[in-house]
């Protein structure tokens, strides 16, 4: 996930594309979000990941986010890719049916197990933004806040396939993660995670993504707690079991409304035009990065996103040590808010700074070194270092693997303007 240091996670949490809100990353951090909001280009570039990053900022969504990387091999042996498997011939749609906001919240409500219903909020098929459910529902075993939402997906597009793909684990630690294709076609992922990837507290959060052949989107998330934040925690778990999540997801109903909905007819500006430079390939990233470490250091897991992002879990034979890179095209427009008194300046005109600290994200005695850059051109490389094998757990050793010279070499490596 890009790296913005001192980052709020984009506004999506991959929740209705990741809660979506992103959605995609749980926020933390504070300084590169007002940048990174302002540069349309980088919020598209960053939908693609779905795990929060660790402290200084490497990150980006979360909330049982979606990373387009496929995870270490523990996901559940039921996960399939989006293009595995035959594909059912879709029957006939049947004829949309519009949904006013007491509609949404009654429709939700017949779905749902024998219960009691309260603090309902919703919106309708017909209003401007999507429609979506939201109730507090209590099976006799403790209040339980629950929320669907509806949309529509371009079918076979990059979101679509990244919501149907399971997080990497490295980035968002979680209990339970399948994915399926049903027998019209459709693609549905039952997640069982937490709503703090570093489970600062323990409330969990279960959710259900289907999208449809013909791009309905329907997501269902559900938490152990009367609200997904600030709530104590009511009960063991979320009320719905992975069956009840699927069988309310996939409910017709809701393909019906989405349906309903009205037509996006917004046309793009012709005369805006997006000149910025594309993002640099997330693979050769983190090749580089590889090449990169110095002698003793081994890369035992690796992972990232499309472009712009990388990271490693590196041995030095004293334990593992998550290191993650980010190099971003042209960030001059935020070089003020990166770099304050503080920082370095090469003859060069690259500019520097080091930062030491607590990770924001990660257990108990975690630390997080960073070496920040950035080129007379713009290109920033920003690195790094925690003393765990990941972003949520506790520390490990007592340093990172590398320490603040290495990081600082690999960030000013002359290899990454090979990839501008």
């Amino acid at each position: 996930m890009p790296v913005e240091q001192h980052s709020d996670p984009f506004e999506d949490r991959l929740g209705a594309a990741l809660r979506q809100a992103g959605h995609t990353f749980h926020p933390d951090g504070a300084a590169l979000a007002a940048a990174g909001h302002a540069r349309g280009r980088r919020l598209r570039l960053r939908r693609r990941a779905a795990v929060v990053g660790g402290a200084a900022g490497l990150a980006l969504v979360g909330v049982g986010g979606v990373m387009i990387l496929p995870g270490d091999g523990s996901q559940e042996q039921e996960q399939r890719s989006a293009a595995a498997g035959p594909t059912a011939k879709a029957s006939p749609t049947p004829a949309p049916r519009p949904l006013s906001r007491f509609e949404m919240i009654r429709t939700l409500q017949e779905l749902l197990p024998e219960g009691k219903v309260s603090d309902t909020d919703a919106r309708g098929t017909n209003e401007e933004l999507p429609p979506y459910a939201r109730v507090v529902f209590d099976d006799g075993k403790g209040a339980a806040s629950l929320s669907m939402s509806l949309d529509r997906i371009a079918p076979g597009s990059d979101r679509a396939r990244e919501i149907a793909e399971c997080p990497d684990k490295v980035l968002t630690p979680y209990d339970s993660c399948s994915t399926s294709r049903l027998a019209d076609g459709s693609l549905l992922k039952i997640f069982q995670g937490y709503e703090y990837p570093d489970r600062r507290v323990d409330t969990k959060l279960w959710t259900a993504d289907l999208v449809t052949p013909d791009g309905q989107y329907v997501t269902v998330s559900e938490w152990n707690a009367a609200a997904e934040k600030d709530a104590p925690i009511s009960r063991p778990n979320p009320p719905l079991s992975k069956a009840q999540l699927k069988e309310l997801v996939s409910a017709g109903v809701w393909r019906q409304a989405v349906d309903a909905m009205p037509e996006d007819t917004g046309q793009p500006d012709p005369s805006v035009t997006d000149t910025a430079a594309p993002g640099a390939d997330g693979d050769a990233i983190r090749r580089t990065l590889t090449d990169l470490l110095p002698k003793g250091v081994e890369a035992v897991a690796k992972g990232g996103q499309e472009t712009e992002y990388a990271y490693l879990v590196v041995d030095d034979g004293k334990g593992r040590s998550f290191v993650q890179i980010n190099v971003q095209p042209d960030m001059r427009d935020v070089a003020g808010d990166l770099y304050g008194s503080g920082s370095e300046t090469l003859p060069n005109g690259t500019r520097v700074t080091i930062r030491q600290g607590p990770g924001e994200k990660a257990g108990s005695g975690v630390v997080m070194w960073t070496a920040d850059t950035m080129r007379a051109d713009g290109m920033r490389v920003v690195i790094s270092a925690l003393n765990a094998g990941d972003q949520s757990s506790d520390a490990t050793r007592a340093t990172p693997a590398l320490t603040i010279e290495q990081l600082r070499e690999i960030a000013l490596s002359p290899k990454w303007d090979e990839l501008a």
